[in-house]
């Protein structure tokens, strides 16, 4: 069994336990349900902001503890501040410390798009994305199948939530692509060793079809390699490890940042 089996059997028991616990009339009934979530493409385009997707993320199975020091207001405003087009925060609690806690606080303080980043099996984890006040839901192709991805996709557009679809190679997202997507994401991670090759983003921009944005995710530590992706026909950068894994993510965002806009 590969790690994400286990993340996916995992969640499986964390959504029905979630379902007893809260029911779905409770979610609607959230303040937060009847807001209307901002365009992810808008904040995306935005040429006052970088394309940058910011990412409070405290530990991984592949890297354990990155930084569970700091706090998600602190973080989150110093990467709105610093420029990002959206916040990307983990909900999953088990494999990554993240909680919906902490995504009630980004949104709490915060006016970008706000990616709810966990992995999504069931409508009622679509639910609880917008009882929380994200903005966008992922999709990863590698644990959902081609039908799942239209039917989720097309509940998460009913609630008004902007979707990316993550895919790894070519043969995801060949079988991924339909109609209720906003974005596609080429995470570089391999899922079965964990290694990162930014090639990856390279090899499949343009086969990702040009009516999505085009998102590189992971394997992101420099600004030249941004400008190498935006030049590629990239239009967002999901950084999540390169600030956190600092004591000062927001001030390392704020640099990164300086030296990108300095060319």
């Amino acid at each position: 069994m590969t790690i994400l089996d286990k993340i996916v059997a995992r969640k499986k028991e964390e959504v029905a336990r979630a379902k007893q616990q809260v029911s779905v009339k409770e979610l609607e009934a959230a303040n937060y349900f009847e807001r209307m979530p901002l365009s992810f493409r808008d904040f995306l385009l935005d040429p006052e902001k970088t394309g940058i997707i910011a990412e409070f993320k405290r530990k991984s199975p592949s890297k354990g503890v990155i930084n569970d020091q700091v706090g998600v207001q602190e973080v989150t405003q110093g990467y709105t501040a610093a420029r990002a087009s959206a916040l990307s925060v983990l909900t999953d609690m088990d494999f990554f410390g993240g909680s919906a806690a902490d995504l009630l606080e980004a949104r709490a303080h915060n006016g970008i798009p706000i990616l709810r980043k966990d992995f999504m099996i069931d409508e009622y984890q679509l639910l609880e994305a917008k009882a929380w006040g994200a903005d966008v839901v992922l999709l990863i192709a590698a644990i959902l199948s081609p039908a799942e991805i239209t039917h989720l996709s097309g509940f998460a557009k009913r609630l008004g939530l902007n979707v990316l679809l993550e895919v790894h190679n070519l043969e995801e997202l060949e079988r991924s692509v339909c109609p209720d997507l906003d974005a596609i994401g080429v995470n570089n991670r391999n899922l079965a060793d964990f290694t990162v090759d930014i090639q990856t983003s390279f090899d499949l921009v343009n086969r990702i079809p040009s009516d999505f944005m085009k998102i590189s995710e992971s394997a992101i530590s420099a600004p030249g390699t941004i400008r190498a992706l935006k030049n590629s026909g990239f239009n967002g950068f999901l950084i999540g490890e390169n600030f956190m894994k600092t004591a000062l993510p927001g001030e390392s965002m704020r640099h990164f940042v300086e030296e990108l806009i300095s060319v």
